[in-house]
């Protein structure tokens, strides 16, 4: 590959690239815990929301400088189409273009926020419960497509992420049990 000066890009790359999944499963476990209603202090859904949408557009950030980063690496590469249109770079083909397909996804949906009044809160909520694929295409593709996909610390932060996010969708996927209304004494 070359000398660490020539490295760069795919060094900072691959650390945008590791802060931006870190960043998109905050994001996902807190807008699954406000959509499961798992925290129900007062107060608190609206400083979620803030703090969710915030998160959100960081992570977009994040994933915007990752790819674009690449395209100073003299070793990949990549051009524009091979950061932007799935399958067409020649590193790890499925795996980067699953990588890219997530990254199309979360922008849709990131930014659905911002013409949820246009579409409707309905067609919002429905395109949100996608979410979890996005997530899962990322898992896919940093395990893939990764240089440090094998790493002990790697797999313990991959775990770390996707435990809450687990929890949080099965607790959000499963019927809730209808509370019992004290009966009335007849007399």
């Amino acid at each position: 590959m070359g000398t660490p000066s020539q490295q760069v890009f795919w060094f900072a790359s691959r650390a945008f690239g590791i802060i931006a999944v870190i960043m998109l499963g905050v994001s996902v476990t807190v807008g699954l815990a406000m959509s499961g209603k798992l925290m129900r202090r007062p107060g608190l859904p609206a400083k979620l929301k803030r703090f969710h949408e915030s998160a959100t557009l960081v992570t977009l950030g994040l994933i915007a400088t990752h790819a674009g980063l690449l395209l100073f690496d003299s070793y990949l590469k990549p051009g524009l189409a091979g950061i932007a249109v799935p399958f067409t770079l020649a590193y790890r083909p499925l795996f980067t273009g699953l990588g890219i397909i997530a990254g199309w996804l979360a922008a849709i949906l990131g930014l659905s926020f911002y013409v949820r009044k246009r579409i409707g809160a309905k067609t919002w909520r429905f395109m949100h419960r996608f979410t979890i694929v996005i997530y899962l295409l990322a898992l896919i593709h940093v395990i893939g497509s990764g240089t440090d996909a094998q790493s002990p610390w790697m797999i313990a932060m991959l775990t770390a992420l996707t435990a809450p996010i687990a929890f949080a969708f099965t607790y959000r996927i499963l019927p809730s049990t209808p509370r019992k209304t004290p009966r009335l004494a007849a007399g």
